[in-house]
């Protein structure tokens, strides 16, 4: 018979349940419900301004996010200001990029004794890159050159999307604090919002998010220039080549809390033994910030580059075009394959071909390997254009004859943030045959379905519709220029039928 548990060791058993019970209580819903404010306090890292941030359920994703809170005490100055805070918001929301995290949602709250912005953001639960190196170095390990040239490929991947912008967004704390890791080793980027939303308010309410370099220890990952001429890319720049020379040695010493030398920076550049990633990270702490290279560019830089593999390529490509194919293309095919048909084949001349068959060649985990294609860990950044294709005026001065409407808790529509795999449309007359019905199937990322109906009416087009989905949180931005030829040719059947 097994001899009961200690008292005392039951006591604080029944203490961490209770802790944690406390941790999951809900505190604050949003005003829509969707997101549930908990006890438990997260730490996303350096977040200058940050007055609180929280743990949070998503009730209609299932998913952790972080609430984060901005107070402001004056109350007039807020109001004064409210609509430049709300345009400022809208317009991060449209900020989506696989390797930066993501801002949902955001709504305003005044009240008597002050007013808060609360956003909400993805929930990064594996860390930061600090403390991934920490726990790293602690392990006697030393960085792998290949995750290395991943990760800066990532980061830069993002500071080339930010960079790229009209106008460019600059990210400005650019730390191993504020860069995270996912669990599948893909690099997320936090606080892009900071610098861009107190560069965009007036004096008077800027004090709760005032950029300032509190910590002594995150001194060098700021340029010589920082706070004495107006912020540039090179800003960016500077800070990416402090986090891959930390990536590389896994850790800058420190005297103790105060910041790290001169002297600790040029012991950890003469330790790295490669001379293509020790040039790599000196162009990019040149002092002189016009002579620090652009993000776009440093991903053609030859520790970076590479020719991408035609797996890779082909890749991307079904990725692109998955919505046209059926759900479970990649499982029919593969269970359909037949192992002795040729794959490749090279012809030689006065000599029969060389083949290679499809039981020659080794399976991988295609279905493993497209998710972290789709996620973003694998990016084709060095073919793509400089400025990212169909994006938008990312926080570019609203025109001035927009009118918003305001009200006393505004909230706008919930953006979608799932991209769609796969599209079906179907148009059907109606019994009466006055009018048409359009039924679209919208199959999402996580495989939930979307059915949409709609009576068409002579007036519509294929690009309102989209646009109109896109508005309303139905389909995601990306996802407009897809949908509109989609549609196009449903609404000339319908056209036709009505001529």
């Amino acid at each position: 018979m097994a001899a009961p548990e200690p008292a005392p060791r039951r006591a604080r058993e029944r203490e961490r349940e209770d802790e944690s019970e406390d941790e999951s209580d809900i505190l604050e819903e949003s005003p829509c419900g969707r997101w549930q404010k908990r006890r438990e306090q997260v730490n996303q890292g350096n977040m200058p301004g940050l007055q609180s941030t929280f743990l949070a359920m998503d009730t209609e994703e299932g998913v952790e996010v972080v609430w984060n809170e901005l107070h402001f005490g004056d109350r007039k100055a807020f109001a004064a200001h409210e609509e430049k805070i709300q345009t400022v918001f809208e317009q991060l929301v449209l900020v989506d990029h696989p390797n930066i995290v993501k801002l949902h949602k955001y709504w305003l709250d005044a009240s008597e004794a002050g007013a808060r912005v609360i956003f909400i953001t993805e929930y990064v639960s594996s860390g930061s890159l600090k403390q991934f190196l920490k726990k790293t170095k602690k392990n006697h390990k030393a960085m792998n050159a290949r995750a290395w040239k991943r990760w800066c490929t990532q980061i830069l991947s993002a500071l080339s999307f930010l960079h790229a912008c009209s106008p460019p967004i600059i990210h400005g704390n650019l730390t191993s604090d504020t860069i995270f890791i996912q669990h599948n080793g893909l690099i997320k980027i936090g606080s892009v919002w900071h610098r861009i939303f107190s560069n965009a308010l007036p004096d008077d309410l800027r004090s709760p998010i005032r950029a300032e370099r509190e910590e002594l220890r995150n001194l060098h990952f700021f340029p010589p220039e920082y706070g004495e001429v107006a912020d540039g890319t090179a800003v960016d720049i500077f800070s990416f080549g402090m986090c891959a020379l930390e990536m590389a040695v896994l850790e800058i010493q420190a005297n103790g809390d105060t910041r790290v030398t001169e002297e600790a920076i040029a012991r950890a550049r003469h330790s790295l033994s490669d001379p293509n990633m020790r040039e790599f990270i000196l162009c990019c702490l040149a002092r002189d910030p016009a002579r620090r290279p652009s993000a776009h560019s440093l991903l053609f830089h030859r520790v970076l580059f590479e020719v991408h593999s035609l797996k890779l390529l082909a890749a991307h490509c079904f990725i692109q075009h998955q919505y046209l194919m059926p759900e479970n293309v990649v499982e029919e095919k593969t269970k359909a394959m037949d192992l002795h048909a040729v794959l490749a084949e090279l012809p030689r001349p006065r000599r029969p071909p060389l083949q290679w068959r499809y039981s020659e060649v080794s399976f991988m985990e295609l279905d493993k390997f497209l998710e972290d294609v789709r996620n973003g860990i694998y990016p084709l950044m060095n073919f793509a254009a400089t400025r990212p294709l169909g994006l938008p005026r990312v926080l570019a001065p609203p025109p001035e004859e927009v009118q918003k409407a305001k009200t006393p808790t505004p909230e706008p529509f919930d953006s979608e943030t799932r991209k769609v795999i796969q599209m079906q449309c179907n148009l059907e007359r109606s019994e009466d045959k006055a009018r048409w019905h359009l039924t679209l199937l919208l199959v999402m990322e996580d495989r939930l379905h979307r059915q949409l109906t709609y009576d068409l009416l002579p007036t519509d087009s294929a690009q309102d519709l989209a646009a109109e989905l896109v508005h309303y949180g139905f389909l995601h931005e990306g996802d407009r220029m897809k949908l509109a030829p989609f549609l196009e040719s449903t609404f000339l059947k319908y056209r036709g039928a009505q001529a």
